[in-house]
């Protein structure tokens, strides 16, 4: 790709991110509190590895040297 398109893109991407944001802020920014809602269990399930998968306490075994 030659430079001179190139520089257009990006030109034409900043231009239409600012035009997005500038229009789109107020949408964006009321829906930060339920993204934030939403990634409590979301964290929850990917963190822990979910619930009841039969595993028991295999993940938590004792460091202490204790066997």
């Amino acid at each position: 790709m030659e430079r001179r398109p190139k520089i257009a893109w990006i030109v034409f991407a900043a231009i239409a991110a600012f035009y997005l944001w500038t229009e789109h802020r107020a949408h964006l920014l009321g829906v930060l509190p339920f993204l934030l809602l939403l990634a409590c269990p979301l964290m929850h399930l990917f963190m822990h590895g979910g619930h009841g998968r039969g595993e028991g306490d295999q993940g938590h075994q004792d460091k202490g040297g204790n066997k």
